[in-house]
């Protein structure tokens, strides 16, 4: 069941062409500023992988993938739900050095995504990774490099900005470090997207860390797949969204697992069985360069700074009735 709530007397900013103007503007701009950020290099990257190389994203080990028979090959493909273990390996094969590092379009289907302003079953994001050293495997070093992203992100805002004067909101480039684990102390009594939402409302853009790891109350902030980051080392980029008056995710980000974390994780998870799977031995065996990265959704993005209600004001996607019928009510304009 979709779950649409329209802001009280919203209006977009924007008008349906000067919308997509300003998202090719967008796009192109933060583009260059991360590519500059993290110095990273665009390649091209799959719809589809085969399950058996253990390359798709597993997600929460719940979201069922999007398969389907190739004629002349006589096996099967899966429509992607991330490209974070792909992208690694893509290093690897590409022979990218230390401190350089990849960026690509990642365009997936997530047929179980529950559908809301802020989800789609059409998922896009700018994938992102790079090579580091063991040295690099810090918090510091992933502090720093969330700084640099989120720069990126208020850079682009400005620019945008200045070709379209009507956007009014101003993102905090003043990023507040926080654990999931020190969310939950802070606000014991509140669910994990309750405590989201009220420690944004007071520090407004936030990197919360340790995301995947049972807390001590029992539960899990949100659920990770046990190999491709290090749970120790990963997190969230979140803004306060002003139009939605909530915590608003734009990244998922981290440091990956070495051969240490991951057979821990595995363990944690009940996943040893893949431990037997292509991407996963090289990942144990070290062959595998050490890397971090992550995932930048791009209609999140445009929905963030041009200031729309409903990620379908975006991107193309499909909706059920009762969405469809509440924004036209609304007069929310979805593509």
């Amino acid at each position: 069941m979709a779950k649409t709530i329209i802001p009280q007397g919203y209006r977009s900013v924007l008008g349906a062409y000067e919308t997509q103007t300003a998202i090719a503007v967008l796009r192109k701009t933060f583009e260059e500023n991360l590519c500059a950020a993290l110095d990273l290099t665009r390649v091209s990257a799959p719809l589809f992988v085969e399950p058996q190389t253990g390359l798709n994203d597993d997600l929460n080990g719940v979201e069922r993938p999007v398969g389907f028979d190739i004629k002349e090959t006589g096996t099967e493909a899966q429509v992607v739900h991330s490209l974070a273990k792909w992208k690694r390996m893509a290093l690897f094969r590409y022979g990218f050095p230390v401190g350089k590092g990849l960026y690509t379009d990642m365009n997936a289907i997530r047929r179980d995504e529950e559908m809301d302003n802020l989800h789609s079953v059409y998922v896009d994001q700018w994938d992102w990774e790079k090579v580091i050293t063991r040295e690099d495997r810090t918090l510091s070093y992933l502090k720093e490099s969330v700084k640099k992203i989120v720069k990126a992100v208020c850079d682009t805002q400005a620019e945008l900005k200045k070709t379209f004067p009507a956007l009014a909101t101003t993102l905090s480039p003043d990023v507040t470090f926080i654990t999931a684990q020190e969310l939950e102390d802070l606000y014991p009594a509140l669910s994990p997207k309750e405590r989201e939402n009220a420690f944004l409302k007071e520090h407004k853009t936030v990197f919360l860390m340790q995301i995947g790891d049972v807390l001590k109350s029992g539960i899990r902030h949100d659920g990770r797949a046990p190999d491709y980051d290090d749970w120790q080392l990963n997190g969230d980029i979140l803004f306060w969204n002003e139009t939605l008056g909530c915590a608003f995710e734009i990244s998922s980000m981290g440091i990956r697992v070495d051969e240490k974390s991951l057979d821990e994780q595995l363990t944690k998870a009940g996943c040893d069985a893949r431990r037997s799977l292509p991407f996963h031995k090289m990942l144990l065996e070290g062959k595998l360069p050490l890397t971090m990265g992550g995932g930048i959704g791009q209609s999140r993005l445009c929905l963030l700074l041009l200031e729309k209600c409903h990620i379908g004001e975006v991107q193309v996607s499909v909706w059920d009735n009762d969405t469809i019928a509440q924004c036209a009510s609304h007069g929310v304009a979805l593509l």
